[in-house]
């Protein structure tokens, strides 16, 4: 199934943000309390997603199969308790919906992340990661990911331990 990448736009508010709660309750919702989960998800609104889509230092790009949206990556402003070396941006999200996993799409929104990263003032691209995600782990290995040390993710009142990493740009 081809798999067609675009810029989101405003109008794609309400899809990302379906897209959003549905791919981290795929890949992480067994984790959490029901409730714990509820609150973070209630985060990911379309009336949030709208303002990143009209905020100039936010970038999305979504991927479409027949239609549907299966995957995404947005880039934005650092947000992440890091001392930045100089001028950063942050890899906020990327995700891709387990049917759309290993066929070569994450590597394809990493890239796109990393090129539009570079098309910026920002010397580091950083993101976080779920220390037990090994396979997220290892795929930001395969790009020149380097630790810069522990981050304590919040989902609802509950605690996770990521790492925040960084690519010199």
């Amino acid at each position: 199934m081809t798999v067609h990448l675009r810029d989101a736009t405003p109008d794609d508010a309400a899809t990302l943000a379906a897209l959003a709660r549905d791919s981290f309750t795929e890949t992480f919702g067994h984790l959490y309390h029901p409730d714990d989960l509820a609150l973070f998800l209630a985060g990911h609104s379309a009336e949030r997603w709208l303002g990143e889509l009209t905020d100039p230092a936010f970038r999305v790009r979504m991927g479409q199969a027949d239609g549907r949206a299966v995957a995404y990556a947005k880039l934005g402003p650092p947000s992440l308790p890091f001392e930045a070396r100089g001028p950063s941006i942050e890899l906020r999200q990327l995700y891709v919906l387990k049917p759309w996993q290993g066929t070569g799409l994450a590597a394809d929104l990493m890239q796109w992340a990393i090129d539009t990263a570079r098309g910026t003032a920002a010397q580091d691209l950083y993101l976080s990661v779920f220390t037990d995600n090994h396979r997220a782990r290892r795929f930001y290995a395969r790009y020149g990911f380097d630790e810069v040390g522990p981050y304590v993710f919040k989902v609802g009142n509950h605690e996770d331990a990521d790492i925040v990493l960084r690519l010199a740009l």
